[in-house]
């Protein structure tokens, strides 16, 4: 089994082979991500990536006018700052922590520098990219076709696969927030879900009571999303690395 604060509880690092895997080990360094903290802002060179295990970032874009929404999130199944390795190492939206948890970091140049001469960090990498890619546009065409119920199911959803358990700490200003939809939407959606007995909120806490309906009341966009990322990020059979 993993320990409790080894790299490999991030399942990109956890597909890795053994010798690429060892090749990245030195460079980790684990870090506490808190609630709020902005890991990269937009047109800033980013120095560093990271490798969530039990925190969660929300990738951002925010408009002129202030207006906002979630665009992606990266959590136990990948890596913050892919675009410091795949393009000229700055992007035109935010990155902040919207779960506090651990992580592991390295310096992007690192990382750069390991995937120009590894073949096979390259393929792993590539395949992470368009697994995000594809997140990025199912959740675009999810805000743009889908009711709100629908999107607060798939944001429950694809926030619970990246965390240990069944509850997850969050306002409902600030799902709204994310989805880029009125807080008085999500308030009427969540409470037809917790009347319905699908989920339990209180004061910020919210817990899935039943899973299996609360994937039945979602989109299509979720199951879209998973079997892409299966598909692309599948993981081999957990081995003992050690930290």
């Amino acid at each position: 089994m993993c320990e409790p604060r080894s790299p490999q509880r991030n399942h990109l690092l956890a597909s890795l082979p053994d010798h690429t895997y060892g090749e990245l080990v030195p460079y980790l360094e684990p870090v506490s991500l808190p609630h709020g903290w902005v890991v990269h802002e937009p047109g800033i060179r980013l120095e560093y990536v990271y490798f969530p295990v039990t925190s969660i970032v929300s990738l951002v874009y925010i408009m002129e006018n202030g207006a906002s929404a979630e665009i992606a999130i990266v959590g136990n199944e990948g890596l913050v700052g892919i675009m410091s390795v795949l393009s000229g190492g700055t992007t035109p939206n935010w990155a902040v922590v919207e779960t506090t948890g651990q992580a592991f970091r390295m310096r992007g140049e690192s990382l750069k520098r390991l995937f120009a001469h590894n073949d096979t960090l390259q393929h792993a990498l590539l395949r992470y990219a368009q697994a995000l890619m594809t997140q990025t546009a199912q959740i675009a065409v999810c805000n743009r076709h889908h009711s709100v119920e629908h999107q607060l199911c798939r944001w429950l959803l694809m926030h619970v696969d990246r965390l240990t358990g069944d509850e997850l700490f969050m306002t409902q200003e600030q799902i709204a927030h994310m989805l880029g939809v009125r807080r008085e939407g999500i308030t009427e959606a969540a409470g037809k879900l917790q009347s319905d007995g699908i989920i339990h909120y209180r004061r910020g806490r919210i817990a899935i009571v039943d899973r299996s309906q609360l994937e039945s009341r979602t989109c299509e966009c979720y199951a879209a999303m998973k079997k892409e990322y299966n598909r692309l990020l599948a993981r081999p059979a957990p081995r003992d690395r050690g930290a």
